[in-house]
């Protein structure tokens, strides 16, 4: 019916085929990712097509190919957006890459909320209560602009957020105050430096052992 593109924490872009639900092993199934640029063209999947879908893994949702016999007049081709759907920054697309990425770093909600909440997780700095809808209620109000800013946060205003209150932001700031005791690694793999997963960012922690040494 559609395709739009998400913006993840690293501001790739990531097309989304948005189905009519159909049921595949009793759940029902309305959106699928199409992973890339490159794959909506290997695929050649258009709007208004007809597709076969899986649950890849029996979990993620995915186009295996499109049904051509029943390709109609009114498809209508994917392009590319130029600019960020969330943003508004300009598309980036390296020779040689598959992924597209939004130029605008933080500025961008998308990327902004999705490392705050990469930072906040339970393998990296582990916050717990620190949600997506929080996440986007600090951001949305400006309470919270980069990573860093979680741990300036101004206990009255988080407390006046809708569905919070004195005692869950009690709890949240004590989640906070707690996870600056964290290792160097879990540390390391929060910061969201692209290409460092939890492997490696264990390797780099054994290697400089220090902070102040990095």
């Amino acid at each position: 019916q559609e395709i739009i593109f998400q913006v993840g924490r690293t501001g790739a872009l990531t097309p989304v085929a948005k189905l009519k639900p159909v049921s595949i092993s009793g759940v029902t199934v309305s959106n699928a990712t199409l992973h890339n640029m490159d794959e909506v063209e290997r695929k050649d999947v258009r709007v208004n097509d007809h597709v076969i879908v899986r649950r890849a893994g029996d979990v993620i949702p995915e186009i295996v190919k499109v049904i051509t016999k029943k390709r109609l007049n009114n498809t209508k081709k994917v392009k590319l957006p130029k600019k960020c759907p969330e943003c508004s920054s300009q598309i980036m697309r390296l020779e040689g890459e598959s992924v597209a990425r939004c130029s605008g770093g933080l500025i961008c909600p998308a990327q902004l909320k999705f490392s705050v909440l990469h930072f906040a997780s339970r393998n990296a700095m582990d916050v717990e209560g620190l949600g997506e809808k929080l996440v986007e209620q600090l951001t949305r109000n400006k309470l919270v602009f980069h990573v860093d800013d979680l741990y300036n946060l101004n206990f009255e205003a988080v407390s006046k957020l809708p569905r919070m209150g004195t005692k869950s932001a009690k709890n949240l700031f004590q989640s906070i105050e707690n996870s600056k005791e964290c290792t160097l690694a879990r540390f390391i793999f929060a910061l969201g430096i692209r290409e460092v997963g939890e492997s490696t960012a264990n390797e780099l922690a054994q290697y400089f052992k220090d902070i102040s040494l990095i």
